[in-house]
């Protein structure tokens, strides 16, 4: 009987995201994980799951740890991403990230045009999932009019005037607030001012509030252009969010001082491991000659995977780049160049070991036990 051994696996970075991502990686016993980060109390933290650590302090001890790997999964700051990307390009390596920002993306798409690897960024819920789950609405219309996805990690207890609480990047959610929107208006690709486009809904009887932010739709709007009228992504929060944002970046034009905004946020917003993922994708259109709607509603909450308390945010970004990995590793997706998250098959990513999570099953990983109820 032979067995397969595991692939070796470069994760940069280890935070909270990271940490999870070496959680179900080193758990799934396909994979070998290697973790680096310049922090050594992160890397002490990480190694007590089995897995190797490096401290890397620049390009050049990053570049070491890449060579022999199978695959990079960089879950490092979005303003990292392109350098990293070059580095896996030139060493022939699997790259994945988490990125919402455009800038990054695009400059990763011009890398890919020449690289003899996958280089496949936008890996996470927001840009990621949403978008396997947008391109899998617009393919059951025969004629696509509008499609609209709405995505929120939310704090299940919020108590501040923000009704919010940092749950991810912080430095990632002020580039959210901040940058241009893509999106299709009336056929057009065009870009759309963050915090506008407001509207209200519910969903479970739970109020809801939702306004433009920048990067959710990944590779999407290129995808469909000229397929569909009208393609957007916007933010869920809470009622009351919206205003005072537009108060703090606008009026106080604190959107030109983006590290004091985030220093005021990292010390007046508490962190939250009670966390609540929203979902809600919607496509209309025109199907056997009738025009039609259909809704993609689901929550996601935190669990405890192989003994380690994981916050919904965790769990769902960690599935979302692992299986992307997975499927590459499985060939289930293109084996060089750009790879966009339209490119994965809905009902492939949820029945992969990983994805489950966002069809509310449990990760199938090797270690008993690996996932129990909320």
């Amino acid at each position: 009987m032979s067995t397969v051994s595991p692939r070796p696996v470069l994760l940069l970075g280890a935070g909270k995201i990271g940490f999870a991502i070496a959680l179900m990686l080193e758990r799934s016993g396909a994979y070998s994980v290697v973790v680096a980060d310049q922090d050594p109390a992160r890397l002490r933290i990480v190694a007590e799951l089995g897995c190797e650590t490096r401290q890397v302090s620049d390009d050049e001890t990053v570049a070491q740890c890449i060579e022999g790997r199978y695959a990079v999964i960089n879950a490092l700051p979005f303003h990292r991403a392109a350098a990293v990307a070059a580095l896996c390009a030139k060493a022939g390596v699997h790259y994945f990230d988490l990125t919402e920002d455009v800038a990054s993306t695009h400059a990763i798409q011009a890398l890919a045009e020449s690289a003899d690897s996958v280089l496949m960024p936008q890996c996470g819920l927001a840009p990621g999932f949403i978008g396997v789950v947008g391109n899998a609405l617009a393919r059951r219309f025969d004629t696509l009019l509008d499609l609209r996805m709405r995505v929120g990690a939310l704090p299940r207890y919020p108590s501040n005037s923000l009704r919010y609480n940092l749950t991810w990047s912080t430095e990632g959610l002020i580039n959210e607030y901040c940058n241009p929107c893509e999106a299709i208006v009336d056929g057009q690709l065009t870009s759309v001012p963050a915090l506008e486009g407001y509207e209200t809904f519910a969903l479970d009887g739970v109020e809801y509030e939702a306004f433009n932010t920048s990067g959710g739709l990944g590779t999407l709007p290129a995808t469909l252009r000229g397929r569909a009228r009208n393609v957007d992504y916007k933010s869920v929060r809470y009622p009351g969010h919206c205003s005072i944002m537009k108060l703090l970046l606008n009026d106080l034009r604190l959107r030109d001082r983006r590290d004091l905004l985030k220093e005021i946020f990292e010390a007046a917003i508490p962190t939250t491991e009670q966390d609540v993922i929203v979902i809600h994708a919607s496509a209309s259109g025109h199907r056997h000659g009738r025009l039609e709607e259909e809704s993609y509603p689901i929550r996601i909450f935190g669990t405890e995977v192989d003994g380690h308390r994981l916050s919904a945010i965790q769990l769902s970004t960690a599935a979302g780049i692992c299986a992307a990995l997975d499927l590459v590793a499985q060939g289930a997706l293109p084996q060089r160049g750009f790879v966009g998250q339209e490119a994965i098959d809905l009902d492939t990513f949820i029945n992969n070991r990983f994805g489950r999570v966002y069809a509310g099953k449990p990760l199938a990983l090797a270690s008993s036990g690996a996932m129990a109820d909320r």
